[in-house]
Protein backbone atom coordinates (compact mmCIF):
# COMPACT_ATOMS: atom_id res chain seq x y z
CA UNK A 1 0.00 0.00 0.00
CA UNK A 2 1.26 3.52 -0.99
CA UNK A 3 1.61 6.06 1.65
CA UNK A 4 -0.73 8.28 -0.22
CA UNK A 5 -2.90 5.89 0.76
CA UNK A 6 -2.63 8.50 4.11
CA UNK A 7 -5.99 10.21 4.61
CA UNK A 8 -5.09 13.68 5.64
CA UNK A 9 -1.82 13.86 8.21
CA UNK A 10 -0.46 16.32 6.09
CA UNK A 11 2.16 18.20 8.41
CA UNK A 12 2.72 14.91 10.53
CA UNK A 13 3.96 12.93 6.87
CA UNK A 14 5.90 16.32 6.30
CA UNK A 15 8.13 16.16 9.25
CA UNK A 16 8.10 12.10 9.38
CA UNK A 17 9.58 12.50 5.51
CA UNK A 18 12.02 15.29 6.45
CA UNK A 19 14.30 13.49 8.76
CA UNK A 20 14.94 11.19 5.74
CA UNK A 21 16.60 14.32 4.43
CA UNK A 22 18.50 15.37 6.79
CA UNK A 23 22.01 14.99 7.43
CA UNK A 24 21.94 14.25 11.53
CA UNK A 25 20.45 11.22 13.25
CA UNK A 26 16.87 12.21 14.13
CA UNK A 27 14.98 11.49 17.60
CA UNK A 28 11.54 11.32 16.70
CA UNK A 29 8.65 11.19 19.47
CA UNK A 30 4.85 9.95 17.92
CA UNK A 31 2.27 10.36 20.27
CA UNK A 32 -1.62 10.63 19.90
CA UNK A 33 -4.57 8.55 21.50
CA UNK A 34 -4.74 4.73 21.21
CA UNK A 35 -5.97 3.68 18.09
CA UNK A 36 -6.15 6.92 16.25
CA UNK A 37 -3.14 5.77 13.65
CA UNK A 38 0.14 6.17 14.73
CA UNK A 39 1.85 2.60 13.87
CA UNK A 40 -0.09 2.82 10.87
CA UNK A 41 1.28 6.38 9.75
CA UNK A 42 4.90 5.50 10.82
CA UNK A 43 4.86 2.38 8.64
CA UNK A 44 3.07 4.12 5.64
CA UNK A 45 5.98 7.00 5.97
CA UNK A 46 8.74 4.79 6.14
CA UNK A 47 7.59 1.53 4.99
CA UNK A 48 11.28 0.57 3.18
CA UNK A 49 13.26 2.53 5.18
CA UNK A 50 12.83 0.82 8.59
CA UNK A 51 15.40 -1.68 9.42
CA UNK A 52 14.11 -2.79 13.10
CA UNK A 53 10.79 -2.72 14.32
CA UNK A 54 9.66 -3.60 17.65
CA UNK A 55 6.05 -3.53 20.09
CA UNK A 56 6.11 -3.69 23.47
CA UNK A 57 3.46 -6.01 24.56
CA UNK A 58 0.64 -5.09 27.23
CA UNK A 59 0.85 -5.52 30.87
CA UNK A 60 3.78 -7.40 30.91
CA UNK A 61 6.64 -7.38 33.22
CA UNK A 62 10.30 -7.15 32.15
CA UNK A 63 11.33 -11.14 31.49
CA UNK A 64 8.58 -11.42 29.01
CA UNK A 65 9.50 -7.96 27.75
CA UNK A 66 13.44 -8.94 26.90
CA UNK A 67 12.37 -12.74 25.41
CA UNK A 68 9.77 -11.02 23.19
CA UNK A 69 12.77 -8.56 22.18
CA UNK A 70 15.50 -11.77 21.57
CA UNK A 71 12.87 -13.36 19.29
CA UNK A 72 12.10 -9.95 17.91
CA UNK A 73 16.01 -9.69 16.87
CA UNK A 74 16.24 -13.22 15.71
CA UNK A 75 13.35 -12.33 13.39
CA UNK A 76 15.89 -10.21 11.88
CA UNK A 77 19.07 -11.06 12.55
CA UNK A 78 18.66 -15.23 11.90
CA UNK A 79 21.15 -15.46 14.73
CA UNK A 80 20.75 -18.81 15.97
CA UNK A 81 23.22 -18.15 19.03
CA UNK A 82 21.24 -15.18 20.35
CA UNK A 83 20.25 -15.24 23.89
CA UNK A 84 17.35 -13.77 25.70
CA UNK A 85 19.47 -10.65 27.18
CA UNK A 86 19.61 -10.13 31.20
CA UNK A 87 18.45 -6.48 30.88
CA UNK A 88 17.84 -3.15 28.21
CA UNK A 89 21.30 -2.47 28.27
CA UNK A 90 22.39 -5.82 26.90
CA UNK A 91 19.33 -5.73 24.72
CA UNK A 92 20.15 -3.06 23.20
CA UNK A 93 24.01 -3.59 23.19
CA UNK A 94 22.79 -6.53 20.98
CA UNK A 95 20.92 -4.62 18.56
CA UNK A 96 23.75 -2.46 17.91
CA UNK A 97 25.58 -5.44 16.83
CA UNK A 98 23.49 -6.54 14.29
CA UNK A 99 22.93 -2.89 12.93
CA UNK A 100 26.74 -2.18 12.83
CA UNK A 101 26.50 -5.25 9.88
CA UNK A 102 23.81 -3.72 8.64
CA UNK A 103 25.31 -1.45 5.71
CA UNK A 104 23.59 0.89 3.44
CA UNK A 105 24.09 4.25 1.95
CA UNK A 106 20.36 5.84 2.51
CA UNK A 107 18.98 6.48 6.43
CA UNK A 108 17.35 3.87 7.51
CA UNK A 109 14.91 3.50 10.36
CA UNK A 110 14.59 2.16 13.86
CA UNK A 111 10.67 2.08 15.28
CA UNK A 112 10.04 1.10 18.72
CA UNK A 113 6.22 1.12 18.96
CA UNK A 114 4.19 1.27 22.42
CA UNK A 115 7.40 2.28 24.57
CA UNK A 116 5.42 2.79 27.74
CA UNK A 117 4.41 -1.08 27.24
CA UNK A 118 8.53 -1.77 26.68
CA UNK A 119 9.49 0.72 29.60
CA UNK A 120 7.44 -1.72 32.23
CA UNK A 121 7.80 -0.98 35.76
CA UNK A 122 11.36 -1.13 36.97
CA UNK A 123 12.96 -2.38 33.80
CA UNK A 124 15.37 0.48 33.05
CA UNK A 125 13.99 0.66 29.44
CA UNK A 126 14.68 4.42 28.82
CA UNK A 127 18.57 3.65 30.44
CA UNK A 128 19.09 1.20 27.68
CA UNK A 129 17.80 3.61 24.99
CA UNK A 130 19.96 6.11 26.33
CA UNK A 131 22.73 4.21 25.70
CA UNK A 132 21.60 3.33 22.32
CA UNK A 133 21.14 7.41 21.14
CA UNK A 134 24.07 8.35 22.97
CA UNK A 135 26.45 5.94 21.82
CA UNK A 136 25.64 4.49 18.63
CA UNK A 137 22.64 6.16 16.60
CA UNK A 138 23.52 9.44 17.04
CA UNK A 139 26.86 8.77 15.44
CA UNK A 140 24.59 7.73 12.15
CA UNK A 141 22.50 8.79 9.79
CA UNK A 142 19.31 7.18 11.27
CA UNK A 143 15.88 7.81 12.56
CA UNK A 144 15.06 6.78 15.86
CA UNK A 145 11.11 6.35 16.22
CA UNK A 146 9.68 5.93 19.63
CA UNK A 147 5.81 5.48 19.67
CA UNK A 148 3.39 5.54 22.57
CA UNK A 149 -0.52 6.18 23.52
CA UNK A 150 0.04 7.28 26.55
CA UNK A 151 0.73 10.93 25.58
CA UNK A 152 1.33 11.38 29.27
CA UNK A 153 4.00 9.28 29.90
CA UNK A 154 5.64 10.07 26.76
CA UNK A 155 5.91 13.95 27.81
CA UNK A 156 7.24 12.88 30.98
CA UNK A 157 9.25 10.48 30.98
CA UNK A 158 10.42 10.95 26.92
CA UNK A 159 10.38 14.52 25.56
CA UNK A 160 11.00 15.97 29.36
CA UNK A 161 13.35 13.35 30.10
CA UNK A 162 15.78 14.29 32.89
CA UNK A 163 18.38 11.20 31.76
CA UNK A 164 20.44 9.85 29.06
CA UNK A 165 17.42 11.39 26.91
CA UNK A 166 17.69 15.20 28.35
CA UNK A 167 16.68 17.26 25.17
CA UNK A 168 17.26 14.82 22.79
CA UNK A 169 13.97 14.66 20.77
CA UNK A 170 14.84 16.18 17.90
CA UNK A 171 10.99 16.09 16.26
CA UNK A 172 7.56 15.76 18.56
CA UNK A 173 4.62 14.42 16.40
CA UNK A 174 1.21 14.48 17.86
CA UNK A 175 -1.68 12.55 16.31
CA UNK A 176 -5.05 14.41 16.44
CA UNK A 177 -8.52 12.23 15.93
CA UNK A 178 -9.62 13.00 11.90
CA UNK A 179 -12.10 16.47 11.59
CA UNK A 180 -14.98 15.58 9.68
CA UNK A 181 -13.22 16.38 6.25
CA UNK A 182 -10.70 13.83 7.36
CA UNK A 183 -13.75 11.32 8.26
CA UNK A 184 -15.65 11.77 5.18
CA UNK A 185 -12.24 11.33 3.06
CA UNK A 186 -11.51 7.88 5.34
CA UNK A 187 -14.96 6.48 4.44
CA UNK A 188 -14.97 7.95 0.51
CA UNK A 189 -11.54 5.73 -0.24
CA UNK A 190 -13.37 3.07 1.12
CA UNK A 191 -16.24 3.35 -1.15
CA UNK A 192 -18.82 4.45 1.66
CA UNK A 193 -20.93 7.90 0.48
CA UNK A 194 -22.69 8.90 3.01
CA UNK A 195 -24.40 12.67 3.56
CA UNK A 196 -22.90 14.45 5.71
CA UNK A 197 -26.02 14.64 8.12
CA UNK A 198 -24.91 10.86 8.55
CA UNK A 199 -21.14 11.10 9.03
CA UNK A 200 -21.84 13.41 11.77
CA UNK A 201 -23.91 10.97 13.31
CA UNK A 202 -21.33 8.40 12.85
CA UNK A 203 -18.52 10.98 14.33
CA UNK A 204 -21.07 11.83 17.41
CA UNK A 205 -20.86 8.15 18.37
CA UNK A 206 -17.45 7.14 17.07
CA UNK A 207 -15.30 9.95 16.90
CA UNK A 208 -12.70 10.36 14.37
CA UNK A 209 -10.70 7.39 15.43
CA UNK A 210 -9.94 5.58 11.67
CA UNK A 211 -9.25 2.23 13.86
CA UNK A 212 -13.44 2.35 14.47
CA UNK A 213 -14.13 4.23 11.45
CA UNK A 214 -12.83 0.97 9.46
CA UNK A 215 -16.10 -0.89 10.63
CA UNK A 216 -18.53 1.62 8.91
CA UNK A 217 -19.79 -0.60 5.95
CA UNK A 218 -21.20 0.27 2.88
CA UNK A 219 -25.29 0.13 1.79
CA UNK A 220 -25.66 0.65 5.95
CA UNK A 221 -27.02 4.21 7.51
CA UNK A 222 -25.22 5.48 10.28
CA UNK A 223 -27.41 4.19 12.65
CA UNK A 224 -27.01 0.39 11.56
CA UNK A 225 -23.52 0.70 11.55
CA UNK A 226 -23.61 2.29 14.99
CA UNK A 227 -25.66 -0.88 15.99
CA UNK A 228 -23.50 -3.28 14.52
CA UNK A 229 -20.09 -1.44 15.66
CA UNK A 230 -21.24 -0.97 19.08
CA UNK A 231 -24.16 -3.10 20.41
CA UNK A 232 -23.57 -6.73 19.11
CA UNK A 233 -21.75 -9.08 21.51
CA UNK A 234 -18.96 -9.45 18.56
CA UNK A 235 -18.69 -6.20 17.76
CA UNK A 236 -15.39 -4.33 17.81
CA UNK A 237 -15.83 -1.62 20.53
CA UNK A 238 -18.35 -4.21 22.86
CA UNK A 239 -15.98 -4.35 25.75
CA UNK A 240 -13.59 -1.43 24.55
CA UNK A 241 -14.14 1.37 27.19
CA UNK A 242 -12.68 -1.19 29.75
CA UNK A 243 -9.36 -2.22 27.15
CA UNK A 244 -8.68 1.37 26.10
CA UNK A 245 -8.22 3.09 29.65
CA UNK A 246 -6.94 0.12 31.01
CA UNK A 247 -4.09 0.05 28.21
CA UNK A 248 -3.06 3.69 29.02
CA UNK A 249 -3.18 4.33 32.81
CA UNK A 250 -1.70 2.44 35.87
CA UNK A 251 -5.22 2.76 38.48
CA UNK A 252 -6.96 3.26 35.47
CA UNK A 253 -10.04 3.25 37.62
CA UNK A 254 -9.59 6.32 38.83
CA UNK A 255 -9.28 7.86 35.25
CA UNK A 256 -12.60 6.11 34.66
CA UNK A 257 -14.54 7.92 37.65
CA UNK A 258 -13.29 10.94 36.21
CA UNK A 259 -14.88 10.57 33.16
CA UNK A 260 -17.91 8.99 34.72
CA UNK A 261 -18.24 12.23 36.88
CA UNK A 262 -17.87 14.39 33.95
CA UNK A 263 -20.36 12.33 31.53
CA UNK A 264 -23.11 13.64 33.76
CA UNK A 265 -21.99 17.18 33.29
CA UNK A 266 -23.21 19.41 29.73
CA UNK A 267 -21.25 22.39 31.05
CA UNK A 268 -18.20 20.60 32.39
CA UNK A 269 -17.02 20.62 35.45
CA UNK A 270 -14.07 22.71 37.80
CA UNK A 271 -11.78 20.33 39.42
CA UNK A 272 -13.27 21.34 42.85
CA UNK A 273 -16.07 19.56 41.47
CA UNK A 274 -14.66 16.55 39.77
CA UNK A 275 -13.32 15.82 43.50
CA UNK A 276 -16.53 16.07 45.18
CA UNK A 277 -18.07 14.02 42.88
CA UNK A 278 -15.71 11.16 42.55
CA UNK A 279 -13.84 11.14 46.32
CA UNK A 280 -10.57 11.84 45.09
CA UNK A 281 -8.05 14.03 47.03
CA UNK A 282 -7.67 17.72 46.37
CA UNK A 283 -3.89 17.01 46.04
CA UNK A 284 -1.14 16.24 43.75
CA UNK A 285 -2.69 13.02 41.89
CA UNK A 286 -5.69 13.95 41.08
CA UNK A 287 -3.88 17.27 39.21
CA UNK A 288 -1.86 14.34 37.58
CA UNK A 289 -5.21 12.38 36.24
CA UNK A 290 -6.70 15.37 35.10
CA UNK A 291 -3.55 16.22 32.88
CA UNK A 292 -3.19 12.44 31.68
CA UNK A 293 -6.74 12.49 30.35
CA UNK A 294 -6.03 15.75 29.13
CA UNK A 295 -3.23 15.07 27.40
CA UNK A 296 -4.10 11.53 26.15
CA UNK A 297 -7.15 13.52 24.60
CA UNK A 298 -10.23 12.43 26.55
CA UNK A 299 -11.47 15.72 27.78
CA UNK A 300 -10.64 19.47 26.81
CA UNK A 301 -10.00 22.19 29.42
CA UNK A 302 -11.65 25.46 28.98
CA UNK A 303 -11.04 29.20 30.88
CA UNK A 304 -14.29 30.53 32.40
CA UNK A 305 -14.57 33.73 30.77
CA UNK A 306 -13.83 36.74 33.64
CA UNK A 307 -13.17 34.23 36.13
CA UNK A 308 -10.47 36.02 38.23
CA UNK A 309 -9.87 32.52 40.40
CA UNK A 310 -8.64 30.92 37.04
CA UNK A 311 -10.91 28.48 37.81
CA UNK A 312 -10.99 26.17 34.51
CA UNK A 313 -14.18 23.41 33.35
CA UNK A 314 -12.75 20.09 32.16
CA UNK A 315 -15.42 18.96 30.01
CA UNK A 316 -15.58 15.12 28.57
CA UNK A 317 -14.97 15.33 24.85
CA UNK A 318 -14.41 12.11 23.90
CA UNK A 319 -17.00 10.85 21.67
CA UNK A 320 -16.99 6.78 21.85
CA UNK A 321 -16.59 7.35 26.21
CA UNK A 322 -19.04 9.52 26.43
CA UNK A 323 -21.59 7.31 23.88
CA UNK A 324 -21.04 4.73 26.11
CA UNK A 325 -21.39 5.87 29.10
CA UNK A 326 -25.06 7.38 27.64
CA UNK A 327 -26.11 4.13 25.87
CA UNK A 328 -24.13 1.21 25.80
CA UNK A 329 -23.16 0.31 29.45
CA UNK A 330 -26.84 0.42 30.28
CA UNK A 331 -28.14 -1.42 27.06
CA UNK A 332 -25.49 -4.32 27.15
CA UNK A 333 -26.82 -8.02 25.75
CA UNK A 334 -29.51 -6.74 24.51
CA UNK A 335 -31.18 -7.67 20.68
CA UNK A 336 -29.89 -6.49 17.43
CA UNK A 337 -31.60 -3.68 16.93
CA UNK A 338 -30.72 -1.85 20.24
CA UNK A 339 -29.61 1.68 18.70
CA UNK A 340 -32.26 1.16 16.33
CA UNK A 341 -34.72 2.12 19.09
CA UNK A 342 -32.65 4.19 21.66
CA UNK A 343 -32.32 6.84 18.71
CA UNK A 344 -36.05 7.76 18.50
CA UNK A 345 -35.74 8.29 22.57
CA UNK A 346 -36.10 11.24 24.34
CA UNK A 347 -32.21 10.10 25.79
CA UNK A 348 -30.90 9.95 22.58
CA UNK A 349 -31.88 13.66 21.38
CA UNK A 350 -30.29 15.28 24.53
CA UNK A 351 -27.28 13.33 23.71
CA UNK A 352 -27.17 14.61 20.15
CA UNK A 353 -27.19 18.00 21.78
CA UNK A 354 -23.95 17.38 24.50
CA UNK A 355 -22.44 15.64 21.68
CA UNK A 356 -22.99 18.27 18.61
CA UNK A 357 -21.46 20.68 21.14
CA UNK A 358 -18.75 18.85 21.37
CA UNK A 359 -18.23 19.06 17.82
CA UNK A 360 -18.07 22.13 17.55
CA UNK A 361 -15.81 22.87 20.02
CA UNK A 362 -13.47 20.30 18.35
CA UNK A 363 -13.69 21.75 14.91
CA UNK A 364 -12.83 25.74 16.33
CA UNK A 365 -10.48 26.12 13.67
CA UNK A 366 -13.27 25.66 10.78
CA UNK A 367 -15.37 27.72 12.49
CA UNK A 368 -13.08 30.27 12.44
CA UNK A 369 -12.52 29.78 8.83
CA UNK A 370 -16.02 29.83 8.14
CA UNK A 371 -16.43 33.54 10.19
CA UNK A 372 -13.06 34.95 8.07
CA UNK A 373 -11.39 35.24 10.84
CA UNK A 374 -8.69 32.55 11.05
CA UNK A 375 -6.11 34.69 11.08
CA UNK A 376 -7.40 36.89 14.02
CA UNK A 377 -6.51 35.97 17.29
CA UNK A 378 -9.03 34.74 19.41
CA UNK A 379 -9.53 32.81 22.94
CA UNK A 380 -12.21 30.18 23.68
CA UNK A 381 -13.75 29.67 26.61
CA UNK A 382 -17.33 29.97 28.64
CA UNK A 383 -19.19 31.52 31.06
CA UNK A 384 -21.84 30.53 33.18
CA UNK A 385 -24.10 32.79 35.66
CA UNK A 386 -26.27 31.11 38.21
CA UNK A 387 -29.78 32.74 38.45
CA UNK A 388 -31.04 34.83 41.51
CA UNK A 389 -34.02 35.87 43.12
CA UNK A 390 -33.69 39.21 40.72
CA UNK A 391 -31.92 37.94 37.47
CA UNK A 392 -31.79 34.44 35.56
CA UNK A 393 -28.98 32.41 35.37
CA UNK A 394 -27.19 31.59 31.70
CA UNK A 395 -24.51 29.42 30.27
CA UNK A 396 -22.85 29.93 27.22
CA UNK A 397 -20.84 26.68 26.66
CA UNK A 398 -18.56 28.74 23.80
CA UNK A 399 -17.73 32.27 23.17
CA UNK A 400 -14.59 33.49 21.09
CA UNK A 401 -12.92 36.33 22.58
CA UNK A 402 -11.49 38.40 19.60
CA UNK A 403 -8.66 41.05 19.81
CA UNK A 404 -10.74 43.08 16.73
CA UNK A 405 -13.18 43.77 19.39
CA UNK A 406 -15.65 41.61 18.80
CA UNK A 407 -16.73 38.74 21.35
CA UNK A 408 -18.24 35.43 19.05
CA UNK A 409 -21.61 34.56 21.44
CA UNK A 410 -22.51 30.54 20.07
CA UNK A 411 -25.75 29.26 19.86
CA UNK A 412 -25.09 25.70 18.83
CA UNK A 413 -28.45 24.05 17.56
CA UNK A 414 -28.45 20.17 16.32
CA UNK A 415 -32.01 19.35 14.26
CA UNK A 416 -32.93 17.56 11.19
CA UNK A 417 -34.33 20.97 10.25
CA UNK A 418 -33.25 24.48 9.75
CA UNK A 419 -34.02 26.06 12.94
CA UNK A 420 -36.68 28.24 13.50
CA UNK A 421 -37.04 31.14 16.11
CA UNK A 422 -40.00 31.97 17.93
CA UNK A 423 -40.95 34.92 19.81
CA UNK A 424 -39.71 32.98 23.39
CA UNK A 425 -36.33 31.88 21.95
CA UNK A 426 -35.68 35.12 20.71
CA UNK A 427 -36.36 36.86 23.91
CA UNK A 428 -34.32 34.62 25.44
CA UNK A 429 -31.59 35.32 23.30
CA UNK A 430 -31.78 38.90 23.92
CA UNK A 431 -31.92 38.43 27.74
CA UNK A 432 -28.51 35.94 27.27
CA UNK A 433 -26.83 39.32 25.70
CA UNK A 434 -27.82 42.00 27.99
CA UNK A 435 -26.57 39.61 30.90
CA UNK A 436 -23.30 38.54 29.62
CA UNK A 437 -22.74 42.48 28.90
CA UNK A 438 -23.95 43.46 32.12
CA UNK A 439 -22.07 41.09 34.62
CA UNK A 440 -18.78 41.55 32.23
CA UNK A 441 -18.81 44.95 31.85
CA UNK A 442 -17.39 44.43 28.34
CA UNK A 443 -17.23 47.24 25.67
CA UNK A 444 -16.59 44.54 22.87
CA UNK A 445 -19.53 44.28 19.89
CA UNK A 446 -20.87 40.52 21.10
CA UNK A 447 -21.99 39.02 18.01
CA UNK A 448 -24.83 36.31 18.30
CA UNK A 449 -23.27 33.44 15.99
CA UNK A 450 -25.62 30.49 14.95
CA UNK A 451 -24.28 26.52 14.99
CA UNK A 452 -27.32 25.03 13.39
CA UNK A 453 -26.61 21.40 11.66
CA UNK A 454 -29.30 22.31 8.49
CA UNK A 455 -29.08 26.32 9.00
CA UNK A 456 -31.69 28.96 10.18
CA UNK A 457 -35.11 29.79 8.93
CA UNK A 458 -35.30 33.44 8.95
CA UNK A 459 -38.38 34.94 10.14
CA UNK A 460 -39.05 38.56 11.83
CA UNK A 461 -37.54 37.07 14.92
CA UNK A 462 -33.84 36.67 13.54
CA UNK A 463 -33.25 39.26 12.07
CA UNK A 464 -31.08 42.18 13.48
CA UNK A 465 -30.71 39.23 15.85
CA UNK A 466 -28.43 36.55 14.90
CA UNK A 467 -25.75 37.75 12.98
CA UNK A 468 -23.55 34.75 11.43
CA UNK A 469 -25.18 31.44 10.79
CA UNK A 470 -23.24 28.79 10.07
CA UNK A 471 -23.84 24.72 8.97
CA UNK A 472 -22.93 21.36 8.59
CA UNK A 473 -20.81 21.81 5.55
CA UNK A 474 -19.12 24.90 7.34
CA UNK A 475 -17.97 22.40 9.94
CA UNK A 476 -16.27 20.06 6.96
CA UNK A 477 -14.15 22.59 5.84
CA UNK A 478 -10.14 21.81 5.25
Amino acid sequence: MESLEIVGRIKEQATLKATLQSAEAELVAVTGRRRVGKTFLVKQVFQEQILFEITGLQDEALDKQLAHFRFTLFRYSQDESLQTPKDWLEAFQKLVLYLDKQVSKHKKVIFFDEVPWLASQKSDFLTGLGFFWNSWAVNHKVVLVICGSAASWMVEHVVDNKGGLHNRITKLVHLEPFTLRETELFLQKRDITLKRGQIVELYMALGGIPHYLKEVEAGKSAAQNIDHICFSKRALLYNEFSRLYAALFAHAHKHIAVIQALATSRQGLTREQIVSKTGLSNGGHTTRILSELEQSGFITVYSIFGNKKKDRLHRLTDEFSLFYLQFMESHRNEEAGTWLHLSQTQAYKIWCGYAFENLCLKHLAQIKLALGIAGVYSKASAFSLKGSPTEKGIQIDLLLDRKDNIINIFEIKFYNAAWTLTADDAHKLREKLRIFQQNTNTNKHLMLTLVAAQGLKQNNHSIGLVEKVLTLDDLFLE
